[in-house]
């Protein structure tokens, strides 16, 4: 792809977050970058992986999670800034990429920051051995970071809902999916550092990440490795919407339920 285009293509993104309250179309967009909408509409999915329409969907639940992090801010503030007409498509659209209503979002963030910094003592996380359909994931970070990657199997090539499978390391390392179901998945991989901030434990923006470049197709009988190298966030990366918090939370939840 061109420079001329990518610059287009990230100019369209900033645009898209200076109006998220604006009705916004991908013909307006080509129209004012000066492109074909279906031109322009295969360079933005191919840069970003997702529609432009998708991309200011998460764009909004992304700007409704910070406005919902303060503490004098409303359900209703968050709605009306971000370009909903009701708190019912609202919350269902919030719900279905952040993993909680909004309301829960606001209440638990406190006791889901404290619960993730209770890992900061933990020496490991247990890694199940490789059976039939696996995938190996090496994750590798910037010897700066102190926290914990995310990684997980996602249908879509945007973090926006549960992943199929997920884990948790700390700073970096590898990690296996054993028995993982046929299908194509995108494997993506998101960091958080320690922080005093609660804020940086749910608002993403700023955080490391890093893909797979394919999807990987997997059979019942497949067994590959892939290497996940974490980096700087980009201009055309989506953000990151699921609440990594509550899946962790989750995650050793069930560990401890199967335990018992």
């Amino acid at each position: 792809m061109d420079k001329e285009l990518l610059n287009a293509i990230e100019k369209s993104i900033e645009y898209m977050k200076n109006h998220l309250e604006e009705e916004i179309t991908s013909e307006e967009l080509a129209a004012t970058f000066g492109y074909s909408t279906s031109h322009f509409l295969r360079a933005f999915k191919e840069a970003t992986g997702v529609t432009p329409r998708h991309f200011l969907s998460a764009l909004r639940i992304e700007a409704s999670k910070e406005i919902l992090s303060r503490p004098s801010n409303t359900i209703l503030k968050s709605l009306l800034n971000v370009g909903y007409k009701s708190i019912g498509s609202f919350s269902s659209r919030f719900k279905q990429f952040v993993g909680q209503s909004p309301q829960q979002f606001k209440t638990k963030s406190d006791f889901l920051y404290q619960y993730f910094n209770l890992f900061k003592d933990k020496n490991s996380f247990t890694t199940p051995l490789t059976s039939p359909s696996s995938i190996t994931c090496h994750i590798q970070a910037p010897s700066t970071f102190k926290g914990l990657v995310f990684v997980g199997l996602f249908p879509r090539p945007i973090p926006d809902q549960r992943p199929i499978m997920g884990a948790v390391l700390y700073n970096e390392g590898t990690y296996t999916f054993s028995q993982v179901p046929e299908g194509i998945f995108y494997i993506l991989a998101a960091a958080i550092k320690w922080s005093k901030n609660p804020k940086d434990y749910f608002i993403l923006d700023q955080s490391l990440r890093g893909k797979v470049d394919d999807p990987i197709k997997v059979r019942k009988d497949t067994i590959t490795e892939v290497t996940i190298e974490l980096r700087e966030p980009m201009p055309f990366d989506p953000p990151i919407l699921i609440n990594l918090p509550m899946l962790l939370f989750e995650t050793e939840k069930n560990k401890q339920s199967r335990r018992n």
